[in-house]
This record gives structure tokens, sequence and C-alpha cells, in this order.
């Protein structure tokens, strides 16, 4: 039998539990215990030729792993070679790959999202996954350290319509347009990239008003929004390969 543990607490170093998994033929896998050799960044992602797309948020919990998930089984269905790679625990257990970000010392978080688009760099499009916000009071260094170093050309915001205060926290929560424009900001300062198209989660919403509402993000942000749960990710996957050509492009012309 094997045991995951998702834990930041590993079950594996308990010596009473380790006896009894010894004794019984368990095995216990502690999830979240990162890789041992881990760098610091060499800002070497920004260089690979895979396409880059980073799931953010502007909370936690608000499906960002959910749509990397999916966009990765979109892209594949129209023939190209995509890998989602997992950041967070959950993650890890469904795609059996990944590191643990939160449980990276911080010196090494952009080094620990480097490396996993490095061993990627033969995909068409590697799916970053996403941690809490660059809002957020108590998460926003893990998700900074991980928007560096994997270096996204393209961001798909995901976002919750209930949230009107930051989970875990009593700060309200900012216009979405704002947060948008902080997550451009701050990938600017390695690599610049744009969000390309918004996740909502409407499943607190009746058909119409999520409808609505999608209309209502289109309008007032000039993005492509889709609940990739609800409705399908087709619009999210036609705008990163839109923003794949408009970046191929614009490299041709340069050179």
């Amino acid at each position: 039998m094997k045991i995951l543990n998702g834990l930041h607490t590993f079950i594996a170093d308990d010596p009473e539990l380790a006896s009894l998994a010894a004794e019984h033929g368990g095995e216990l896998i502690d999830v979240r215990r990162p890789p041992a050799d881990l760098v610091v960044s060499s800002n070497e992602a920004c260089n690979t030729a895979c396409f880059r797309v980073h799931t953010v948020g502007h909370d936690c919990g608000v499906g960002k792993m959910l749509t990397a998930l999916e966009l990765t089984a979109a892209l594949r269905e129209r023939g190209h070679t995509a890998e989602f790679l997992a950041t967070g625990q959950t993650g890890i257990m469904i795609s059996g790959a990944g590191i643990p970000i939160d449980a990276v010392v911080s010196d090494f978080i952009a080094g620990a999202a480097e490396q996993l688009v490095l061993e990627n760099r033969d995909k068409d499009f590697v799916l970053i996954e996403g941690q809490g916000s660059l809002v957020h009071p108590l998460y926003s260094g893990v998700t900074l350290g991980l928007l560096h170093g994997c270096a996204p050309q393209a961001m798909v915001m995901g976002f919750d319509p209930t949230r009107t205060t930051i989970r875990h926290s009593k700060q309200e929560m900012p216009p979405l347009k704002k947060v948008i424009e902080l997550y451009e900001s701050m990938a600017k300062v390695l690599s610049p990239s744009r969000v390309v198209a918004v996740a909502a989660n409407t499943s607190s919403l009746d058909e119409a008003a999520a409808q609505k509402l999608l209309a209502a993000l289109r309008d007032n942000l000039g993005l492509p929004a889709a609940d990739v749960v609800r409705f399908g990710c087709e619009p999210i996957v036609d705008a990163v390969l839109e923003e794949r050509r408009r970046l191929s492009e614009g490299s041709s012309q340069g050179g």
C-alpha cells in the first residue's frame, strides 16, 4: 500500500510510521518534499523554444491548476505537444511529476520553476501551474518567484467573481484590471509577458448570469473570457495560439 501525504509535515520522517510501513510492505510518499539538488535561477527559461503559458490568479484557489490541465489537454487535441508542469501537491498527484513550490527554500523558488521548464523544453507548449497571487499578503513571495522562474510568454488569469476579500485575509480584493497590470509589470522585470485571457469560475452563478459575466469581462478587459469547465477552454486556447503567432512574427521581423 502507498500512502500519499500532501502536508508540509513529512510522515516518512516519523520513526513509528516508517517502521510500520516497512513492516507491512507499505510506502510513505511525501508529495511536498522538494528535490534536494535545487539551485538558484540562471534566467535560462526565457531562452527555450517551448511556448511558456503560466496560469495566474487574483487570489488563491481560483482554478489555476484546473485551467492549466484543461489547456494542456486541449492543445494536445489540436496536435501540439504540451506538458502540464505541476507546482503544487495536488497537481503532482494528478500528473505524477512536478515540484512543490511552496515547500522550496525561497532562494531556489525561481530556480525550481526554471528547472521544470528546462526539463520540458522539447515540447511545443508548457503550461505552468500558478500558485497564490501577487496581491495575496500570505503567498505573494511564492507567486513572484514562480513567475520569474518560468518566464512565461503568455499568462491566463484565473478569476472568481464572488471574491470581495482576498482569501485567508481581510484585505479588499483589488479590481481585476489592476491585478492584470501588476502581473504584466512584474513579469516585465525579466521577461515581458501579457495576460491573454481570463479563466473565470462561474460555478456560483446560473447560466444566464455566467454568460453575462463572461461578456462583461470581454468588454471591460478586451480579452477572451471563458469558464473552462462549464463552457470549454477553446477561446483561451485560441488566444494562446494567437499570442505565439504574434510573438513569432515579431521575432522574425526583428531578425
